[in-house]
């Protein structure tokens, strides 16, 4: 799609962190509040359950189906993927995406599970969009666990929050990336007019940049480590039995 003349692009504006960190209430609330400051902005949440792949995946957090770990992996990044026309539309547009959750949270989950490495876990989202800013809401597993709805769906047990807590600090070693640290403990209101402050400085920045070219998130990986062929015919065979079942 061709940038209108004259446009400036929305920022792309990640919020990541364990579950029941408020993620989902500090994304609608941001959402409102730049839209009340006159900017264009959406919410955005992965997984987007509303497609075939959003629907699987949706079954399978709810605990409705069991799926090999791989595919569930790479069904996530699909997901992600089928939404990437949609993004660049937007930002390309000036709308600012607020999202709720993105390609860390499938790498720190997935790659807290035995027998899988960060570097494997990244390749399938390698490419998509980088965003702008990640705003990672930070609160010990403990504290989570406290909180309303836990245990409701597949991962929400603390011995596993802790480890997808280690590879979300992994994560946030890569220098390439805005990562910006938030304590999550604080009261809803201070909470958001931290996060508010935080976007609003990224959206400066963004308006100021075209879209001749996307940065690519975790791009220094495009010509590295690639899906091997056994995963990728693995996955294939997978994906098409859940899809199409006889």
């Amino acid at each position: 799609m061709i940038q209108k003349q004259g446009c400036r692009r929305g920022a792309l504006i990640v919020l990541e962190g364990m579950d029941r960190v408020g993620k989902t209430t500090q994304c609608k609330k941001l959402v409102e509040a730049l839209c009340q400051c006159g900017h264009l902005a959406e919410l955005l949440r992965f997984p987007e359950r509303a497609t075939e792949v959003g629907q699987l995946v949706d079954s399978y957090l709810a605990k409705r189906i069991n799926l090999e770990d791989h595919t569930v992996h790479l069904l996530f990044s699909a997901n992600r993927w089928e939404h990437v026309p949609l993004i660049k539309e937007k930002l390309n547009n000036g709308v600012t995406l607020v999202v709720d959750r993105y390609a860390f949270s499938g790498v720190a989950f997935t790659s807290a599970k035995e027998n899988f490495s960060l570097e494997w876990c990244k390749q399938p989202d390698v490419g998509l969009p980088k965003p702008d800013l990640i705003l990672f809401l930070q609160l010990s597993p403990m504290e989570a666990s406290k909180r309303g709805d836990f245990g409701n769906e597949r991962y929400e047990n603390y011995s596993f929050q802790e480890r997808v807590l280690h590879r979300f600090f992994q994560l946030m070693e890569d220098e390439t990336l805005n990562w910006k640290v938030i304590d999550a403990s604080k009261n809803i209101e201070d909470l958001h007019r931290e996060i508010q402050s935080l976007s609003e400085d990224a959206i400066q920045e963004a308006q100021g940049e075209t879209l001749t070219a996307w940065a690519a998130l975790w791009e220094k990986d495009l010509k590295s480590v690639l899906l091997s062929s056994e995963s990728y015919h693995h996955f294939r065979k997978q994906l098409k039995t859940y899809l199409f079942p006889r």
